[in-house]
């Protein structure tokens, strides 16, 4: 994201154990309260981040002889016993302890009343910096509480980390009123499957609702299109390389491939991913929108948070032969070689790049994977800290399976499908292998989508 945190500030995780991987416990129970916990707790490299220092003083505070008698510990254990852990208070562990430098006021405040009321003393950054935190630590505000399936504050919370302009509902209807786009075939034939098999997302939305949402962005790509056509005073560029059997970025020699985009209702059959109007609709885009009209109030709001994602977080996914896209697949296997060697080898081995198995993930921010609750909540960690980090995520699943595929003869018959969500797994891992990455890789990671 164009100002998501730089790597250093970015929260490390012990090491998972093995068992916790391949048994990834509910979020509802007291060791998922306990991760979260762990997540304020967290210890950093040889030069801790500014976050990382302001934590380990706050848990020595919170430690201290006065109130604990395990005071000699340098790192807080969680205490998953707590009855008055709730998802809106983070405790000591998520505040900041008073330094030489002046407390941010934002840690004071829930997030829903942070959202509500802005930034205490007009703390812009630090206010950014407080939500981003309390997002990491406050899955059961959006998973496990009793509106599990739907929170009003996340929207705004996307809007926000976003940096999305505000849009009067007038001008998203403006688009609507001007009719079907260029890409209307296009959308429609590709809407009636997004999540067709998610009981949660057809009941509250309508396809009708989605077909207008991609039909308004589809007209406002298609102006900025114009717009620069005119401004280059010349016939616009080539911008994607569709054929009549479809997109070739899902087409594979591996029929698992072919399979699995058709389950995930990323095929391309009578859809074009671009064709005569390249850069206003391309394949996969319905299941991008989806999250974002089923976390929405309005198709306004939707549509504003829709487009900034693609235009501004990721443009490299939506446009010409999707260019952004393989280069998030080309990192996926990079990143995989450097943190799992052995796992990496025997994919390759197998011919399994992950230009054949992770095409739908890498391209819909993993949105192609069910179930939808997780999806949203792996959507507030990548919001807050940098959609980019979709491909550790992706590294992370890999990494969760090691021991099913490495102990399979096929790997294929495993890697055909993801297996369910589990977000606060994948964050988990995701947390502990950053690290990991190299500054000229994590580079390559940051700019992919651009």
């Amino acid at each position: 994201m164009s100002n998501s945190p730089t790597k250093e500030s970015i929260p490390k995780l012990s090491p998972p154990t093995m068992t916790a991987i391949e048994n990834p416990p509910s979020p509802r129970t007291h060791r998922a309260l306990r991760r979260l916990q762990s997540a304020h707790s967290l210890g950093g490299s040889s030069q801790p981040s500014l976050i990382t220092q302001q934590h380990k003083q706050a848990l020595q505070r919170t430690h201290s002889p006065a109130n604990s008698s395990s005071a000699h510990h340098s790192r807080g254990r969680s205490n998953s016993d707590a009855t008055n852990m709730t998802p809106i208070n983070l405790g000591a562990a998520g505040k900041r302890p008073i330094s030489n430098k002046r407390p941010i006021a934002a840690d004071a405040l829930s997030l829903d009343r942070l959202i509500r009321d802005g930034p205490p003393d007009d703390d812009l950054v630090g206010a950014l910096e407080s939500t981003r935190l309390k997002i990491l630590g406050q899955a059961l505000l959006f998973v496990a509480s009793a509106n599990a399936y739907w929170s009003s504050l996340r929207i705004y919370v996307w809007l926000i980390l976003l940096n999305a302009p505000v849009l009067e509902t007038e001008s998203y209807l403006a688009l609507i009123h001007r009719g079907a786009s260029p890409a209307y075939s296009k959308i429609r034939n590709d809407t009636f499957r997004t999540l067709a098999t998610d009981p949660l997302f057809r009941r509250r939305v309508s396809e009708a609702s989605l077909i207008r949402l991609l039909n308004a962005v589809a007209w406002k790509l298609y102006d900025a299109k114009e717009e620069r056509a005119g401004n280059l005073a010349k016939a616009g560029q080539v911008t994607h390389t569709a054929n009549p059997q479809g997109s070739p970025e899902l087409q594979s020699s591996v029929p698992v491939m072919r399979s699995r985009a058709r389950a995930l209702t990323l095929t391309t059959e009578g859809s074009d991913a671009g064709g005569s109007e390249p850069g206003t609709y391309v394949q996969g885009m319905n299941v991008l929108a989806a999250p974002f009209l089923y976390a929405a109030r309005s198709e306004a709001e939707a549509f504003v948070a829709f487009h900034r994602f693609i235009t501004t977080e990721c443009p490299g996914y939506v446009r010409g032969a999707m260019d952004g896209v393989h280069k998030g697949l080309a990192l996926v296997d990079k990143v995989l070689a450097i943190v799992d060697p052995k796992l990496s080898l025997y994919l390759i081995g197998k011919g399994m790049s992950a230009e054949i198995y992770a095409f739908p993930s890498a391209l819909t921010l993993c949105a192609c994977t069910p179930p939808l609750p997780q999806v949203l909540r792996l959507w507030d960690f990548l919001f807050a800290y940098g959609a980019h980090l979709n491909i550790l995520c992706i590294v992370a699943q890999l990494v969760i399976l090691r021991n099913s595929i490495l102990s399979s003869p096929s790997p294929t018959k495993i890697l055909r499908s993801f297996p369910p969500l589990q977000a606060e797994t994948i964050i988990e891992v995701t947390l502990t292998i950053v690290k990991k990455i190299p500054d000229d890789v994590f580079s390559e990671i940051v700019s992919h989508a651009k």
